[in-house]
C-alpha cells in the first residue's frame, strides 16, 4: 500500500463547513464498506450464490484513506469500517492503522463491523491501532443453527475470534438479527450467555435489503414481541445511553447487562439520525433504506478531487431525506433496495 496522504489542520478561518442535513441534523456518523465480500452465507442477507463485485470496481485503500480524511474534514467525528467482512481484505490493517492516527486529531473513535471469523488473528492489531471496540455479528451459539444460518461451519472460529478480542482489551457489542422461527427460542439464552461473557447485544429486525433465497417475511419477528417475552422474564429498564447509532438500551436488572434494540420497521427512529454510508465503490448513500446517493468515486478520480469531494458531500445533505423507506407487509414484496447490505455496509 502506497504512502497515504496527511491533512494539513485547517485554521478556524478556512475549515469546511460541518455535514447539516436539510432538517438540520448534524452527520457525524461515517459507516465505510471496505469490501462486499464475505467468507459467510448468511441467508437473510444473501443467496448462496453471491456474485461479489469485480476487484476493479472496488476503491483502492488509498482511496479509502481518502475520502475519511475528507470526511473527517467535513466533522464526521466517527468512523466504523464495514463490509461485506472487512477483515477479509488484504492489507486492510493498514488502513485501520492510518486512520487510528487521527484518534484525538478530528477522529473521537473508530470501531469495526466484523463477522467475527478472523478476528483471533487481528485483535491485538486492532487495539494496537486505537480500536477500542468491535461490533460482531453473531445470531446464535448453536452449532446446528450457526450452520443453518450462515451456511458455512465456523461457529468455533468466531468464538475463539471473541475471546481474543475480549483478551485483546476490545469492547465487543454483539449484533444479532432476531429471526422468527430460528433464533427466537434462543434470544434470551443468547442475552444471558452474552452479558454473563461481559459483553453488550443488540437485537436488530431482518432489514428488506436486496434478494435472498426465500421470503424474508417467513422469519419477520418484530421486536415488539420479543421485548414482551424478554419482560416477562426479566425487568428491563429504559437506559439513557446512547452511542450515536439507531438502537435504544435498556439495562437488565438479573443479569446485569446492556441490551439494546433496533427496530427499523415497527418503531422508526430517523428523526435523530446522524449517520451515512459509503460503499465499497465509493457511492454515497445518506440513508440505508432510500435510493439517494452520490458518487464519491467519480469526485474524488477527478482533476479537482478535493472541490468535487466538498461538492458531492454537500449535494448528499442536500437529498438526504427525512425517513428511510423499509417495510414488510406482505409475502412475496420486492425489497426496499434491491441492493445488499454486504454492498452498503452494515
Amino acid at each position: 500500500m502506497s504512502e497515504m496522504r496527511q491533512t494539513a489542520k485547517s485554521s478556524a478561518t478556512d475549515r469546511p463547513a460541518p455535514l447539516v442535513d436539510a432538517f438540520a441534523r448534524h452527520i457525524t456518523y461515517l459507516r465505510l464498506s471496505v469490501t462486499d465480500r464475505c467468507d459467510l452465507r448468511c441467508t437473510y442477507c444473501m443467496p448462496e450464490k453471491m456474485q461479489f463485485l469485480p476487484r476493479n470496481e472496488v476503491l483502492t485503500l488509498d482511496e479509502l484513506h481518502h475520502l475519511a480524511l475528507g470526511f473527517i474534514d467535513r466533522g464526521i467525528r466517527r468512523i466504523r469500517l464495514t463490509g461485506g467482512e472487512p477483515l477479509v481484505r488484504r492489507d486492510m490493517m493498514d488502513l485501520v492503522r492510518a486512520l487510528g492516527r487521527r484518534l484525538g486529531e478530528g477522529l473521537d473513535e473508530l470501531t469495526l463491523t466484523t463477522n467475527g471469523t478472523q478476528l483471533a488473528e487481528h485483535a491485538s492489531a486492532l487495539a494496537d491501532a486505537g480500536v477500542e471496540r468491535v461490533n460482531v455479528s453473531l445470531d446464535t451459539i448453536d452449532p446446528a443453527l450457526f450452520k443453518r444460518l450462515t451456511r458455512r461451519d465456523r461457529l468455533e472460529q468466531v468464538l475463539a475470534g471473541i475471546a481474543a478480542a475480549r483478551a485483546a482489551g476490545l469492547k465487543v457489542k454483539l449484533n444479532t438479527v432476531a429471526l422468527k422461527g430460528l433464533n427466537e427460542i434462543e434470544l434470551p439464552d443468547l442475552i444471558g450467555w452474552a452479558h454473563g461473557e461481559g459483553h453488550e447485544i443488540t437485537l436488530i429486525e431482518v432489514m428488506p435489503l436486496g434478494e435472498v433465497d426465500g421470503d424474508r417475511m417467513d422469519h419477520y419477528l418484530p421486536l415488539s414481541a420479543v421485548r414482551d417475552r424478554l419482560e416477562a422474564r426479566w425487568t428491563l429498564r429504559s437506559s439513557s445511553y446512547r452511542t450515536g447509532g439507531p438502537a435504544r438500551y435498556f439495562d437488565v436488572e438479573e443479569t446485569g447487562g446492556r441490551l439494546g434494540l433496533i427496530t427499523p420497521l415497527t418503531q422508526n427512529f430517523c428523526e435523530g439520525c446522524n449517520r451515512i454510508r459509503v460503499t465499497t465503490t465509493g457511492q454515497l448513500y445518506p440513508c440505508l433504506g432510500g435510493g439517494e446517493q452520490v458518487d464519491l468515486r467519480a469526485a474524488i478520480r477527478s482533476a479537482d478531487p478535493e472541490g468535487a469531494l466538498d461538492d458531492a458531500l454537500d449535494q448528499a445533505m442536500r437529498i438526504k431525506p427525512a425517513r428511510h423507506a423499509f417495510r414488510i407487509d406482505a409475502h412475496g414484496q420486492r425489497p426496499a433496495q434491491p441492493r445488499h447490505m454486504s454492498m452498503t455496509g452494515g
